[in-house]
């Protein structure tokens, strides 16, 4: 049984939620929205919040996920099947539950009201009918599902739930995987195994516009190419576990993962707009796009994942602090976000 607590993973994962507070605080200042995102933004829009917004989506989430496979088959091992899906039903079902009558009501309300403040200049804590009507036959006009429930920010936990029923066979994976670990341990160690991740995300990158996942998933109906996409980092996150060479290969490297990073984000986030802006989009283009996040998106799951073991493995209040708190701000964020 692994009995060592991963402080480095501890703060990454923290700071994956705390990053999603900055990533929705600039979303509302974008200057230049990509399509998939057609909401109006503060009259205050600058660039800076454009690249913040690209940079921290290009990862978080999937960084995330890849941590909560890691952290689940770590539950497994200590609590078994039956007290994981207990453990789970506390800490994600249930704020989900409670959140969906409590966080989500204040949170629609006060995004509608900052959507009309920034589309017609007023300020109404009860939104206008007229305005309201108007904004919706332009966000209709421009392809966004206007009036589909959804769960908002508190998707993931929906997603997770989906993820949690993979557990059996994230098992079944690794007990297959055994009699091959020094095979697997040799082929992890290589630095060069991140194309194989990247081309990977690359093919379940292909339905999606620009290769940015930016919709289908903030509904309650599955999606299932953001399934596919989130839930296989999911799964390697779970079998990182039981191969840990792989951290050692995430230590080992970082000053290549930040260099690669430096180039691949800016050709990603180019041919992402180059794609938007082309009137009649080729699949060259599209492939060269999909390509390119594929593998910006590991490079710098590499850079955050070695970062985090290389510099922040050790025992810390502050640490501990961000592990445990960040959960729960975050849960909480986006009404405070949306009313100030």
């Amino acid at each position: 049984m692994d009995e060592r607590r991963y402080y480095g993973l501890d703060a990454l994962r923290g700071s994956m939620m705390m990053l999603g507070i900055v990533l929705h605080a600039s979303e509302l200042y974008l200057a230049a929205p990509p399509p998939q995102i057609p909401l109006p933004s503060d009259r205050n829009t600058a660039f800076v919040f454009d690249l913040l917004f690209h940079l921290i989506h290009s990862f978080r989430m999937p960084t995330f996920f890849v941590l909560a496979g890691f952290f689940t088959s770590l539950l497994i091992e200590k609590h078994g099947l039956l007290g994981t899906y207990k453990n789970r039903a506390a800490r994600i079902l249930a704020p989900l539950l409670v959140g969906m009558v409590t966080i989500l009501p204040l949170t629609a309300l006060f995004m509608i009201d900052f959507v009309l403040s920034a589309r017609f200049g007023t300020l109404n804590l009860i939104p206008d009918p007229g305005q309201l009507t108007t904004l919706r036959q332009e966000l209709s006009a421009a392809g966004m599902q206007v009036g589909r429930p959804s769960p908002m920010h508190l998707w993931f936990l929906l997603y997770l739930l989906y993820f949690y029923l993979l557990i059996p066979m994230c098992q079944y994976l690794v007990k297959r995987s055994l009699p091959f670990e020094q095979r697997f341990a040799g082929l992890l160690a290589s630095p060069f195994t991140l194309v194989v991740f990247g081309l990977y995300t690359a093919a379940t990158l292909w339905p999606y516009r620009g290769g940015q996942v930016l919709s289908g998933f903030l509904y309650f109906t599955p999606h299932l190419p953001s399934l596919l996409y989130y839930g296989s980092f999911f799964v390697l996150g779970y079998l990182f576990h039981h191969h840990l060479a792989i951290l050692e290969t995430f230590k080992r490297y970082v000053p290549w993962y930040a260099a690669l990073s430096l180039i691949l984000f800016p050709l990603s986030l180019y041919l992402s707009h180059a794609e938007y802006a082309a009137s009649a989009p080729t699949q060259v283009m599209h492939l060269a796009a999909v390509l390119a996040h594929g593998l910006c998106t590991w490079t710098l799951i590499y850079l955050g994942i070695g970062c985090a073991m290389r510099f922040f493995d050790y025992a810390s209040p502050w640490i501990l602090y961000t592990s445990q708190s960040s959960y729960w701000v975050f849960l909480v964020h986006l009404p405070v976000v949306a009313f100030s």
